[in-house]
């Protein structure tokens, strides 16, 4: 919201310099974002008057002007603007001025003839191009015809005004209008406030009939007014109306467009005007859009609706998006000759849905969106139905058109000095206190018991609760006036929820074995996101994504390794290893939004170890993933692992892929990524891992418990056993493990051979089986006498020969 200090003294009268004043707003109400006068930096520029314009002769666009700039002679100047043309009063840098970006006009030829400085456009002196009239964008701009040939331009276009640029939080949209600002500096430095009001009008309901009959919903527009004005002429504005627009930062248009706009600033009342001419019948509604409808707004594009946007209708179909943009069909032009002028309160929520859909985030829209002053609501329409109907020449029909229309009261709300006073530490006195609230234009009572009675007025619909007119205390005090005081409280010992610790605990792991932490987006495309998924899930995606490669969210993490390993493998690092702690999203039909769960997961390619003098180099492989996994979950206590052969996972390879249980809890899956997603990431062999760390952490846990080594020797058998292809190492450990006595303590496979002196579909598995006894040595009668139970057993199970 940019503020005139120039526009604020029509109803405050502040002797503060722009930069305190700046300060003063920054430290109590809003933030400021820069104070600027668009004059600064300008000199010798003039008003001059175009007596003479003829066709420069060594040139087809160049013209000379001779210019009257209050001197004896007229000044020749050379100007290539289309619009140059004589009889008309102009901006003039004199020799030796200075232009927008500190730029020097001196006296100089072009094409050989002189010029004795320069005719400007707007932008040329600083202006931005988006406050520019249309007509005056591509040549030089017209001043009006009692401009003073000779004076300074600066006064004449708003230039020596101060603007203070304001960034209104949320919070704050009573201060999106200059009437809203004014009473925030009345209160802060305890000013009189003079606001005016338009004059009384002519209520004749039957008069405006004629022309309009307006219906809406009280949930759609709790209030919705009309008015008419008709016999107007459509010309540009008056130059006071037009500085005020482009100080604020708004191009003028035409007095119809400009009033509204104006009154939009004054007010923070959005407004539209429709030409009466182009809508069809009488009866305009407000309304939902129906299905199929379509709407061409201001600015030119077809727009499909959704039964959930709030349009304005006539008996034809929509001719505006409520309280976001009109429509096109129904705009004011230059031969509109009577204008319907609307005035509303639509709900807000509604409108922010809309805008966003939409991409169509109007000044309008962001001021129903953020809150309205109910109570002038229908004071704005008449100031700007009067505007309009003196600056075109026209007549404001009797009576104002009324579909709907709220009873606005003041808020009351109760609170006592005690609890100001607990609350911001002070020591604040009843008629302290009681002033402040004056200032704000609150209206309070005492009660004998020190409660203060407020009655808060529609301007500042932001406050409803106690704590709010805390905050209004403090802010009109002043923060820098509050005492500052250390917290008290009991101290507690800070400590991890178990939660937060097994989440350090895994990375820490991770890290340990020799995995980097990566991050990943969170967004990834439709595809990736329903890749290497653990469980089924509905895709949750983004109504308006960043782009088109963050358009759902993630259900996997592994597909965000993928990434980051390709990304380091088209960089020349062939060897990398990466893990990733992070929620996934996974959302059941009929749910709006999804279920957050933790995972877990890594991903591996190309060489874990180099090859050195001092040790052979160690490929990435199944096996080196799983023996990180394994010491994961080992040292999270997690009990009862187990790895089954995997199904169901396409995007992994189907004969290296395995399933990680607990017991009967699925936990998740490790194994080589299938070569043809591996092809569409340009990686090599990669192999990853994805764990649901959620289950992890809600599993059962062992206890890790001291153990003594024991003093007594261990004595050790090996087999080599040949089997089946089919047969799987996990499958005769545990079998070996269940049948064994009490002695054995470990299992453990060293080799596996196929090829001379086995058999056609054999392979030949070699164990070593370890015994010990913690209290006594064992002897070898007992140890043989179980390994050969067990060898026997093993034989018939599986259909084993001894080698």
């Amino acid at each position: 919201m940019k503020v005139s200090t120039k526009w604020l003294s029509d109803y405050i009268t502040l002797e503060i310099a722009p930069q305190e004043l700046a300060e003063k707003i920054e430290r109590t109400a809003v933030e400021v974002d820069e104070v600027t006068r668009l004059s600064t930096g300008l000199k010798k520029i003039v008003v001059g008057f175009t007596k003479e314009v003829t066709q420069h002769p060594e040139s087809d666009h160049l013209h000379l002007c001779q210019v009257d700039v209050g001197e004896a002679e007229p000044l020749q100047i050379v100007c290539g603007a289309p619009n140059i043309t004589a009889g008309k009063k102009v901006i003039v840098a004199l020799p030796n001025s200075r232009i927008a970006g500190n730029v020097k006009i001196k006296r100089g030829k072009l094409r050989g003839e002189l010029s004795e400085g320069m005719i400007c456009s707007l932008q040329e002196i600083g202006f931005a191009e988006g406050v520019v009239p249309k007509e005056f964008a591509e040549g030089i701009y017209f001043l009006p015809d009692d401009a003073h040939v000779g004076e300074p331009v600066f006064d004449y276009l708003g230039m020596n005004e101060d603007v203070i640029d304001l960034d209104v939080t949320p919070n704050r949209a009573d201060m999106l209008s200059m009437r809203g600002t004014a009473y925030e500096l009345a209160a802060i430095y305890n000013k009189k406030l003079t606001l005016h009001h338009p004059a009384p009008m002519t209520e004749n309901p039957a008069e405006v009939s004629a022309y309009i009959k307006p219906t809406a919903a009280p949930e759609l527009a709790s209030t919705y007014l009309m008015r008419v004005i008709k016999d107007v002429t459509v010309k540009p504005s008056p130059q006071w109306l037009q500085t005020r627009l482009w100080n604020a930062g708004i191009r003028p248009t035409n007095n119809l467009v400009d009033v509204t706009n104006y009154i939009l600033l004054d007010y923070g009342q959005p407004l539209h005007a429709f030409d009466q001419d182009k809508l069809v019948g009488k009866n305009i509604q407000v309304r939902l859009a129906k299905p199929g409808e379509k709407l061409i707004t201001l600015d030119e594009q077809e727009r499909e609706l959704r039964t959930t946007d709030i349009v304005i209708a006539d008996e034809a179909g929509p001719v505006a998006l409520a309280g976001t943009m009109g429509g096109l069909r129904t705009a004011v032009g230059p031969n509109t000759t009577t204008v319907v002028l609307e005035s509303a309160v639509f709900d807000s929520s509604a409108i922010r849905k809309t805008a966003r859909r939409h991409n169509l985030h109007s000044e309008a829209s962001m001021r129903f969106e953020r809150g309205i002053n109910r109570a002038t609501v229908a004071e704005a329409l008449d100031a700007a139905a009067q505007l309009i109907a003196q600056l075109g020449d026209g007549t404001v029909v009797g009576g104002r058109a009324v579909a709907t229309k709220e009873e606005v009261n003041s808020v009351s709300v109760a609170i006592s000095l005690k609890k100001i006073n607990d609350v911001l530490g002070t020591k604040l006195s009843m008629e302290t206190v009681k002033d402040i609230f004056t200032r704000l234009d609150f209206t309070v009572s005492v009660s004998a018991a020190g409660q203060f009675e407020v009655q808060i007025p529609p301007h500042r619909w932001d406050i409803s609760i106690p704590a709010d007119l805390i905050e209004e205390v403090a802010r009109i005090y002043g923060y820098d006036n509050l005492p500052a005081t250390l917290p008290k409280g009991e101290l507690t010992p800070g400590h991890y929820t178990y939660k937060q610790s097994v989440l350090r605990a895994a990375r820490r792991l991770l890290e340990e074995a020799g995995l980097t932490q990566a991050i990943s987006y969170g967004l990834t495309t439709h595809e990736k996101a329903a890749q290497f998924m653990m469980e089924a899930s509905e895709e949750t995606k983004l109504a308006f994504p960043m782009s088109s490669d963050r358009t759902t969210v993630r259900m996997n993490l592994i597909s965000g390794l993928l990434d980051d390993i390709a990304y380091n493998t088209a960089r020349k690092v062939n060897n990398v290893a990466l893990y990733e702690q992070g929620r996934v999203f996974y959302r059941s039909a009929g749910n709006v939004r999804p279920r957050e769960v933790e995972h877990l997961a890594g991903a591996m390619t190309g060489l874990f170890r180099n090859d050195t003098w001092y040790g052979a180099k160690q490929p990435v492989d199944f096996y080196l993933l799983k023996g990180i996994v394994e010491h994961l979950l080992n040292s999270l206590g997690v009990k009862d692992v187990q790895f089954k052969t995997a199904t169901g996972h396409e995007e992994m390879h189907p004969g290296r892929t395995a399933d990680i249980y607990a017991a009967d809890k699925f936990l998740g899956f490790l194994g080589e990524v299938h070569p043809n997603i591996c092809k569409e990431y340009a990686l090599k062999a990669t192999y990853v891992f994805e764990l649901d760390l959620q289950q992890i952490i809600e599993l059962p846990k062992k206890q890790a418990v001291y153990t003594p080594v024991s003093r007594y020797p261990e004595i050790t058998r090996d087999v080599a056993l040949a089997v089946d292809q089919e047969v799987e190492n996990a499958a005769i450990v545990d079998f070996i493990n269940a049948k064994s006595g009490k002695y054995l303590v470990n299992v453990e496979l060293f080799d596996v051979y196929e090829g001379a002196h086995i058999a056609p579909g054999k392979k030949s598995l070699a164990y070593k089986l370890t015994y010990q006894d913690e209290n006594t040595t064992l002897s070898d009668e007992v140890v043989t006498a179980d390994f050969e139970k067990v060898m026997t057993k093993v034989k018939s199970e599986f259909n084993a020969e001894i080698r």
